[in-house]
C-alpha cells in the first residue's frame, strides 16, 4: 500500500504485489490435457522462479486421477544448464535459494503432506555442485501448512483438495497473497461464478478449453 501510494500520487500506473501464491481451480470437468500442459508450464517453467509461477492447485472432487497424470507429465521435464536448448529447467538462483526450497518443502513433509515427486536430490552431470531442484510435487497439503502460507519461488506444485467450488474459492481468497488465480473448467457458469467472486490481481478462465459465457 505504501509503494502503491507513493507511486499512484505522483500519475503513475502501478501494479503492486509483495509475495505470491497464485492458484489454480480445476474442476472434473476440465480438458485433461490441456489442463496438464498449463500445469506443467505455468508451475516449473523458470524453474518456478518467477512472480506469476503457479504454486498450488486446488482439485474440486477426486484428485487422484489429476495428480498420477500430473507426476507423469513432470518426470519428463529436462532439467540442465540453462544453456542447453533442450532443457525445460535450469538451476535455481542462489544455494541460499535452494535450501529454502527444500527447507520449504520439507515442512510440508513435516506437517503431513504426501511426497508425489522429489526433485531435491536431483544432479546434473558436470554440475553436481549446480542449484538445481527438480520439479516437485507435493499433495494432501493443507492451508495451515507453512510450505503453502510461504512463497516457495521454485519448481514445487502443491495439490489441495475441495469438496466444491465455493470451497476452492474460500482457499485462495483466505491466502494473504492473491497475484493471480486461474479456473480449469469447461462451465460458463463456473467461470462467471469465478470471475465475479475471487479475490485475486490477475483472474484466467477457460484458459484449459473454449467456453461461453452467453
Amino acid at each position: 500500500m505504501h509503494i502503491y501510494g507513493r507511486a499512484s500520487a505522483r500519475g503513475k500506473r502501478v501494479q503492486s504485489n509483495m509475495g505470491a501464491k497464485n492458484h489454480g481451480v480445476v474442476l472434473h470437468d476440465a480438458n485433461v490435457d490441456a489442463t496438464l500442459n498449463a500445469l506443467v508450464a505455468a508451475g516449473f517453467g523458470a524453474a518456478g522462479q518467477r512472480c506469476m509461477a503457479l504454486s498450488t492447485v486446488v482439485f474440486v472432487g477426486d484428485s487422484n486421477p489429476w495428480e498420477e497424470k500430473l507426476v507423469e507429465r513432470a518426470k519428463a521435464l529436462k532439467v540442465n544448464i540453462g544453456t542447453d536448448p533442450e532443457a525445460d529447467l535450469g538451476p535455481v538462483i542462489s544455494k541460499q535459494a535452494k535450501e529454502r526450497i527444500c527447507k520449504l518443502v520439507q515442512s510440508g513433509i513435516n506437517s503431513g503432506a504426501k511426497v508425489l515427486l522429489d526433485g531435491r536430490a536431483i544432479k546434473v552431470p558436470g554440475y553436481e555442485q549446480g542449484n538445481f531442484v527438480g520439479p516437485t510435487i507435493l499433495s494432501d497439503v493443507t492451508a495451515d501448512m507453512e510450505c503453502y502460507k510461504e512463497e516457495i519461488f521454485g519448481p514445487v506444485l502443491i495439490c489441495m483438495k475441495a469438496d466444491s467450488l465455493e470451497e476452492a474459492i474460500n482457499i485462495v481468497n483466505r491466502n494473504k497473497y492473491g497475484n493471480g488465480a486461474a479456473l480449469f473448467t469447461t462451465s460458463g457458469v463456473a467461470a462467471r461464478k469465478f470471475q465475479t467472486e475471487i479475490e485475486a490481481g490477475q483472474v484466467s478462465y477457460s484458459v484449459a478449453s473454449y467456453i461461453s459465457l452467453n
